[in-house]
Parts: structure tokens; C-alpha cells; sequence
């Protein structure tokens, strides 16, 4: 049973850091705006590494600043530590990357939108979404309320028809233990929106308790021990035994993918990085991985420091569907569905830079359709924004995309 939830200009329909910049940009131009979210406690979620920034994305963040974005904002003021990187190269791809404390700037941009004017937060899910006569009219949500609006953003990230993979423990789901969006692919599938199949991962999450930092040498790595524990049980990952349909990330591979596909390698850096400044939750970078729980288990244990280790969470992979940005304007806005913009990883992206480059442009362009204005295009000429957008839309992707600065 259905019922009517009210009108807006603009719906958002995602939270995650391109739905946060679109929804900030057209509430920001003075457009109604709605946004709409899975959960609550998932605004501005950090799903996978704690740092916003770094080569290529540190760029992606101060044009995110200068167009108004509050990306730039948020992680200067919850930031654990800033570095430079690059800086023994020229000045064109100095990159900063920050250290985030992950839940002190998911309140903070909450806040910040929560108290945005024109800008409207609530918890639900969007099962569909209301065409006629090939134009945007509104959004039903799983709660029965069906919202009218002149436009609609899709940042729906990992989650539509998300699949968590544990070695052969796998059931649907969203990351970080959420729920999945079911029904949005069915809807964008009818209105002849193709789809297409992503995957990515993280690794776990250990108890920073049970490390021995003294054992640890800097940027040491891995061993050929724990290189060994994955060699003898690939055929127990997921990757490998044809169960994974969803095609990967290229420069952030599993341990697994990169110990079987670089056998000249005898080490594999990897990272301690904390989650936040009150949590004892450490994320392991460079151990991403779809093992069974026990080889994940097995093969952490086998680096120094890491002999006792104990997971506060598994790593993990997720598929979950995306579009084919061919298919998107240069605008953002769908070829198919007049008035319906795309922004994010559904656009087969990754990274929470790319996503909030994405979202704003999308927020800016959809707020200029409705007054009836000409879009807001950046040339490759003129800046990584446009590199990255004019890649996905005129070369199509076979695998998440991520801006470098090459």
C-alpha cells in the first residue's frame, strides 16, 4: 500500500560521499532537496580504508573545495594527521592525504546536513523509481511513501543487490554489516537502464590490543610464510573457484591476487592504520581478502607483530551492480530517463573522492536542469573532475576506475 510522502524539487537517494555533496550542492542553489538513506548511522560512512586523499584523490578534494564541496572541510576538521605525498616530484602531483578519525567525520557531515537549509534527512530505502513519459516524476520508498520530484540522483554506492563473500560463507548484504538495497536494480533495469556486475573488498579489522608493534619492521610486510598459507588454500577463495562474477578493482588487489599473480614478489607492504582515535579498531591496508575466516586468520597471524592477532571484523568482498556510464550525458544525467542523474560508484567508479567529485557535479547539474540552465561541463583541460568524468563516459570501464594523476 502506498501513500503520499510530498514534494520535493531534488531526490537524493544515497548517503555515502556522493550523496552527501549532492544533496548539499542542490539544497545549497536553494532546490527542495530530500535525502535518502539506508541508515542513519551510515551517512558519510568510510566502508573501507580510514584516509581521505592521496595520489590523484588529493587533487579530487581541492576541486571539490573550490567548487564549493564539503569534502575538504569535513576531514580538516576530523582529521588524526595530514602528510604531503610526491613531494620529491614536481609540484603538479603534490597529493595530500589525511588520516581520518572514520566516525568523528561521519557526525560531522551529518551535522553539517542535518542543519543544511532546503535539505531534508530520512532513513529508507528507495525500492523504485517513477517514470512517465521517459522523465523523472518521483520515488517510492520500502515504508509505502511515494515522493513527487522534477529530478532524482542514484548514489546508491555497494549496495544495490549487494553480495558480502567470505570464502564459501556468502549471503546478501551492504557493506560494513548493512543491508542491501533488493529491489532499486529490478526498477532501473525495467526503464531500460542496463546494469553491469562490480566487485571490491577490504580487509579486516584487527584488535589493536593484540599487536606487538616492537616485532614489526617499517614497511616490512609480508613473508613467504603467509605467502605459502595463501598459496595452499586458493582453491577456498572465492576469487578463484568461479564464484565471483564482479570484476575488481586494478590498483587495490587482494593479498590473494597479488601473491598468485606477482610470484617474483617475496614481500607485499602492508599498513597499520587506526580507525579513529577512541576505538581500538585497526585497518590492516594491503591485506584485502575473500579467504575463508580461518586462512584470513591463519595468514595475518604469519606477519611479525601480528602472531596473536585477533579480528574485530573479517575482511571481506562485496559485489553489487553499477551502470554503464556510456550511458550517462557528460552532465550526469541519464541517456534513457530524462531528469535522473547518476553519481558514484553505481557509475562504476572507486573511492570516496570520486564519489564526492561525482555527487557534486551531479547536485550542481541536476539543480541547473530544473531553472533550465546550461550544465556545468569541466574539461579534461581543466581539470581532474573532468578527466575523470569524460573518461567513464566516452571510454566505458570493464573495472572499477580510479583517478591518477598520470
Amino acid at each position: 500500500m502506498t501513500y503520499p510522502g510530498g514534494d520535493y524539487d531534488i531526490i537524493v537517494i544515497g548517503a555515502g560521499h556522493a550523496g552527501s555533496e549532492a544533496a548539499l550542492a542542490s539544497a545549497r542553489m536553494g532546490l527542495k532537496t530530500l535525502l535518502l538513506t539506508i541508515n542513519l548511522d551510515s551517512v558519510a560512512m568510510m566502508p573501507c580504508n580510514p584516509s581521505i586523499g592521496g595520489t590523484g584523490k588529493g587533487h579530487l578534494v581541492r576541486e571539490i573545495d573550490a567548487l564549493g564541496g564539503e569534502m575538504g572541510k569535513n576531514i580538516d576538521a576530523t582529521m588524526i594527521q595530514c602528510k604531503m605525498l610526491n613531494t620529491a616530484k614536481g609540484p603538479a602531483v603534490h597529493s595530500l592525504r589525511a588520516q581520518a578519525d572514520k566516525k568523528a567525520y561521519q557526525f560531522r557531515m551529518k551535522e553539517v546536513i542535518e542543519n543544511q537549509v532546503n535539505l531534508l534527512l530520512k532513513q529508507q530505502e528507495a525500492t523504485e523509481i517513477i517514470v512517465e513519459d521517459g522523465k523523472i516524476t518521483g520515488v517510492m520508498v520500502n515504508t509505502g511513501a511515494v515522493y513527487n520530484c522534477q529530478a532524482a540522483i542514484i548514489c546508491s554506492g555497494t549496495y544495490l543487490k549487494g553480495r558480502i563473500i567470505i570464502g564459501n560463507v556468502q549471503y546478501d548484504g551492504g557493506p560494513n554489516g548493512l543491508f542491501p538495497a533488493m529491489y532499486l536494480s529490478d526498477s532501473l533495469e525495467k526503464n531500460g537502464i542496463a546494469l553491469q556486475r562490480f566487485k571490491t573488498g577490504t580487509p579486516a579489522r584487527v584488535d589493536a590490543k593484540t599487536l606487538d608493534y616492537s616485532k614489526m619492521i617499517i614497511q616490512e610486510g609480508t613473508n613467504p610464510e603467509t605467502h605459502n598459507i595463501i598459496n595452499a588454500n586458493i582453491t577456498r577463495s572465492p576469487l578463484y573457484t568461479g564464484e565471483v562474477v564482479g570484476i575488481g578493482p586494478r590498483y587495490c588487489p587482494s593479498i590473494e591476487t597479488k601473491v598468485m599473480r606477482f610470484h617474483d614478489k617475496e614481500r607485499h607492504q602492508i599498513f597499520m592504520e587506526p580507525e579513529g582515535l577512541n576505538t581500538n579498531e585497526i585497518y590492516v591496508q594491503g591485506m584485502s581478502s575473500c579467504l575463508p575466516e580461518d586462512v584470513q586468520i591463519a595468514l595475518y597471524r604469519t606477519v611479525p607483530g601480528m602472531e596473536k592477532v585477533e579480528f574485530m571484523r573479517s575482511a571481506y568482498a562485496i559485489e553489487y551492480d553499477c551502470i554503464h556510464p556510456t550511458r550517462l550525458k557528460a552532465s550526469l544525467e541519464s541517456k534513457e530517463v530524462a531528469g535522473l542523474f547518476f553519481a558514484g560508484q553505481i557509475n562504476g567508479t572507486s573511492g570516496y573522492e570520486e564519489a564526492g567529485a561525482q555527487g557534486l557535479i551531479a547536485g550542481i547539474n541536476a539543480s541547473l536542469y530544473l531553472r533550465g540552465e546550461q550544465p556545468v561541463i569541466i574539461d579534461r583541460s581543466e581539470g581532474y573532475i573532468g578527466v575523470l568524468i569524460d573518461d567513464i563516459i566516452t571510454k566505458g570501464i570493464d573495472e572499477p576506475y580510479r583517478m591518477m594523476t598520470s
